[in-house]
């Protein structure tokens, strides 16, 4: 068991951060970034991350 964006979250056997984050968006992770127990997780180690403790998924937003 683990948690994403707050809310607890079972993952499938084997699921990485690059199959959450297709997961979530649909496909489109640009503007996305994922934090890990409060550590970003480059883009370049999503599909070596086991989705494991707190993740975070964040979007970017412009605005002023």
């Amino acid at each position: 068991m683990c948690s994403v964006n707050g809310e607890e979250y079972t993952p499938a056997e084997g699921e990485t951060i690059a199959d959450l984050v297709e997961k979530i968006t649909g496909g489109s992770p640009r503007g996305i970034a994922v934090s890990r127990d409060l550590s970003v997780v480059p883009r370049s180690q999503w599909s070596a991350t086991p989705v494991t403790g707190q993740i975070d998924i964040l979007t970017a937003a412009q605005g002023g």
